[in-house]
């Protein structure tokens, strides 16, 4: 067999754009399977216009429209009374990938990566051939135009452009029309990722119109608006050699590099760099950030490990809060009982901050419906945002999963009246991939989510624990009513005096009042929880 020479193998050796890559690999971006398709087009769309109604402060109103155009073909129409998108910006925002305001950032956001919004351009543009239609209010302007991308050279590609003056007001609308896709009412589709958007979102309005024209309205329960994210610097223990030679070669206002890591990266001060001097004297700190090599910056974090530093500041960790979600499952879900815990925030991977918010709804509209049977769920969130898909593979179901329910009179979990609703906030949540669906199993956010969770199923137990109480009371009250009657004609026989009446009245407010105390006082002793190992973990 003849060998092929190696010029030949490498003719057909060609350049890729991004845009291309994820063409190519649309499962990347969350476009896998039809009915998880139409959804993330809807969350991509929904998680933009709420992060820019945020930083405006604004109070977000958005709407949903889904016509059905074909088979598996829709429309979809996305509106909000955001700031709107600048023109010079409009293309780049929604026509490019790995573009935007936020991957840069250091900062609490539900997008990351840039990718989303023109993910969902692209995906049109390969399913259906046709660009999506934009409208952008914003000042006294109103642009109006058709997006695609431009697939080789990941650039944006705008026509039809109209520019109108006037009182037009703010924000956007985006109309894609995508085919592939398919629209149905289960678990997975965009019905119920609204409904949990607005669980996790008290402020916000959302309405949802189906392919059948029928409108769901999720009206606001806080006229409060979160407060805006705090664009933080990073710290030193979560850095990789990688990260530092970023940074590094990037920079354009330090001209040494022990300037550099004290004006770009928190907590090191003048002293901490002197200590890091000490540590790497073979390391030259005058010299210029952009000239610092990898082995160099790979001793960098090697003794950033070494040195003792203070914890990031956590204030750039903005929760929902525990009277928003206990508004907002009252509202939407109507259960019989809410317990609702917000965990102080804690570090991962060595410098980055998070926290955790847990509920746990009981009874009432709380989990899963089938005719008259009920089932737990579990409804996770990433700085708001729901994450419907890659279920499996998240950490906040591993952490709820590893829960002993029994020690909470929970015998099955699986069959209990139970909403878990799950919320982590950070500048960086660890995605398991770029559909931002799940979350990495991370040991320290396991660990907090699973401390969160038993801290509101202690608060379930104690409510458990006083239905049955009630329960037994009322039992053991009413087997003893059972007697009274025939108790009274006999203490008036034997005693030969006193009525059977009156003394049947005496005997039911006997019991009414000084037995029925005992009996509560009793039972209230005897289920007073004691601390399992876990509980004892939560408190440490």
């Amino acid at each position: 067999m003849a060998e092929t020479s190696t010029e030949k193998i490498f003719t057909e050796f060609s350049e890729h754009s991004v845009a291309e890559f994820f063409k190519k690999n649309q499962q990347m971006l969350g476009f896998s399977g039809k009915t998880r398709s139409l959804t993330t087009i809807v969350h991509e769309y929904v998680t933009n216009s709420l992060d820019a109604c945020e930083e405006a402060g604004i109070l977000p109103d958005i709407s949903i429209t889904i016509t059905e155009v074909d088979k598996e073909k829709y429309t979809v129409i996305s509106e909000d009374n955001g700031p709107g998108i600048p023109e010079k910006h409009l293309g780049k925002a929604l026509g490019m990938m790995l573009a935007g305001t936020k991957f840069h950032r250091y900062a609490q956001q539900r997008g990351q990566q840039g990718i989303g919004a023109s993910g969902c351009t692209m995906y049109a543009q390969i399913t259906t051939g046709k660009p999506v239609k934009v409208v952008s209010r914003y000042d006294t302007k109103k642009i109006s135009c058709e997006i695609s991308i431009d697939l080789k050279s990941n650039s944006p590609r705008i026509s039809n452009l109209v520019k109108e003056e006037g009182t037009f007001g703010s924000g956007v609308r985006i109309e894609a029309e995508v085919a592939d896709v398919k629209y149905d009412k289960s678990s997975f589709g965009v019905y119920e990722y609204v409904r949990r958007t607005a669980l996790a979102n008290p402020h916000l309005q959302i309405v949802l119109i189906d392919p059948e024209g029928q409108k769901s309205i999720f009206p606001r329960s806080s006229d409060k608006i979160p407060s805006k994210p705090v664009v933080v610097q990073p710290h030193p223990l979560g850095l990789t050699t990688n990260d530092l030679i970023d940074f590094a070669h990037r920079e354009k206002e330090a001209r040494k590099v022990g300037s550099f890591l004290q004006q770009r990266f928190v907590r090191i001060s003048a002293a901490k760099e002197d200590e890091l001097r000490t540590l790497l004297p073979d390391i030259d700190f005058d010299k210029k950030p952009e000239e610092l090599q990898w082995p160099e910056a790979e001793k960098l974090v090697h003794a950033f490990q070494q040195v003792k530093w203070i914890s990031p500041a956590t204030d750039s960790v903005k929760p929902i809060g525990k009277e928003q979600i206990e508004k907002s499952l009252t509202n939407i879900i109507a259960p019989q009982f809410i317990a609702v815990v917000e965990r102080p925030p804690k570090i991962y991977r060595g410098g980055i901050p998070f926290m955790v918010e847990a509920a746990i709804a009981y009874g009432g509209g709380a989990g899963k419906k089938a005719g008259d049977l009920s089932s737990s769920e579990v409804i996770r969130y990433a700085n708001r945002a729901p994450l419907l898909f890659d279920n499996s593979g998240c950490a906040i179901t591993e952490a709820v999963k590893a829960v002993d329910w029994k020690r909470y009179k929970l015998k099955n979990f699986e069959e209990e009246p139970l909403s878990v609703f799950v919320n982590i906030s950070s500048v960086h949540v660890p995605y398991t991939s770029a559909g931002k669906q799940a979350i990495s199993d991370d040991e320290e956010v396991v660990q907090e989510i699973k401390n969160a969770v038993m801290e509101a199923a202690r608060d379930i137990q104690r409510y458990l624990s006083g239905i049955h109480r009630e329960h037994d009371r009322k039992e053991r009250k009413k087997a003893i009513l059972r007697y009274v009657t025939q108790l009274s004609k006999d203490l008036a026989d034997l005693a030969a005096k006193g009525k059977p009446a009156e003394i049947e009245t005496e005997l039911i407010h006997l019991i009414e009042t000084k037995y029925s105390d005992q009996i509560e006082n009793e039972e209230g002793e005897e289920e007073k929880p004691s601390k399992s190992q876990e509980e004892e973990d939560i408190d440490e």
